[in-house]
């Protein structure tokens, strides 16, 4: 029995650098991208054991985590840390009342990110080793540079600068209430790399149906390696008739808070690159069941933000997968994945022993608890 001693939690607000705006924001849907709210937990076990996980929130919602944590955190104490499938069942059914979706099981994420942490850690391995790694590397991609309050001439800078690093794709977002300017976006930065270097699109749900198979069309000239949220998150059967309808594959799947919404969308196969986000739908322990599903129709798999998780999730998925590089929460961080030749690395060791929890350069917490 690994005993859990003592669980940590706290909420951080990290900065960007400035702030992005993609086409939710141009719609007058949402502000200014400013920031990230990212809740932690750290469970300690009494043999001296430490899991580090964390979850996170954009723009609103970093209070509601930090809120729901706090009142479940204390349930982990005395608990057998190796039982993690039986301790996310518990802590969900807490907040059963209010819901098995959204805010809890975001909450519940960052515990369940810990307790597999730990075990990998225990185990003298890396989360993704742990799972059964069919790979050590995985193809990545920069969304973070191609934001549409960018000018097209910084957005070419940006995909200069990623390239340069050894990232191997680049995605742009597109989405504005004029087709021709996201057509006239996109050929600029496909001429300019050439047409060897993956290129992905991100419409963040502006378009209807009829519209999204007049701008997929238009677009198919780029060869892009997918059209990311083309439709309503929750639009499953459109991004199915994209799917059977457009030769450029769709991705989806990033909104959505549940395994029983992402099962949704896989038994439509609304999709060819499933999105999921880990801390999203409540942790890498429902993200296992998702991964499953998605394994049964062959499909790829290309987890939303979160790249010190994902990579992980992404070298244990037998089937195609890429990594999103956003570099947000990199400040908050003692330590960078490693990135070359157009690929992430897979880490060595478990996640907090590789990223030493937050830095003395981090943001201080808002809030923290210990219990």
């Amino acid at each position: 029995m690994n005993t859990i001693q003592n669980v940590e939690i706290a909420l951080y607000k990290v900065p960007l650098s400035k702030p992005l705006s993609d086409a939710k924001v141009l719609a007058g849907r949402q502000k200014a991208l400013t920031h990230v709210d990212m809740l932690t937990a750290t469970v300690h076990t009494k043999s001296g054991g430490l899991g580090f996980g964390f979850s996170y929130s954009l723009r609103a919602g970093g209070a509601a985590l930090y809120a729901h944590a706090s009142e479940i955190a204390e349930t982990l104490i005395g608990e057998d840390a190796n039982d993690i499938g039986r301790l996310w069942e518990k802590m969900a059914w807490l907040g059963a009342s209010v819901s098995r979706t959204g805010v809890t099981v975001q909450a519940i994420a960052a515990f369940d990110i810990a307790l597999w942490d730990l075990k990998a850690k225990t185990a003298g391995l890396s989360i993704g080793k742990l799972l059964g790694a069919y790979r050590d590397r995985v193809p990545c991609y920069n969304t973070s540079g191609g934001y549409l309050n960018a000018p097209i001439e910084e957005v070419l800078k940006n995909v200069d600068a990623s390239l340069a690093r050894g990232i191997g794709g680049i995605k742009l977002k597109v989405g504005q209430k004029d087709l021709a300017k996201d057509v006239a976006r996109v050929a600029a930065v496909r001429e300019h790399i050439g047409p060897d270097v993956p290129l992905m699109v991100d419409a963040n749900q502006q378009w209807d149906l009829s519209y999204a198979l007049r701008a997929g069309r238009a677009l198919e000239q780029f060869n892009l390696t997918w059209i990311e949220e083309p439709l309503s998150a929750y639009d499953h059967e459109g991004h199915a008739q994209l799917s059977k309808r457009l030769d450029t594959p769709i991705g989806t799947g990033e909104m959505l808070s549940s395994v029983d919404e992402v099962h949704e969308l896989i038994k439509q196969r609304s999709m060819t690159y499933l999105q999921a986000d880990a801390p999203r739908i409540g942790g890498i322990t429902p993200f296992l069941k998702i991964m499953a599903a998605a394994d049964l129709q062959r499909l790829k798999l290309a987890p939303h933000f979160v790249m010190e998780i994902h990579i992980h999730l992404a070298c244990a998925y037998p089937h195609e997968s890429w990594v999103e590089h956003i570099e947000w929460l990199e400040p908050a961080f003692n330590e960078r994945l490693k990135i070359a030749d157009g690929s992430m690395e897979l880490p060595v060791r478990g996640l907090a022993t590789m990223l030493e929890i937050l830095s003395k350069k981090a943001p201080k917490p808002l809030k923290a608890l210990d219990f």
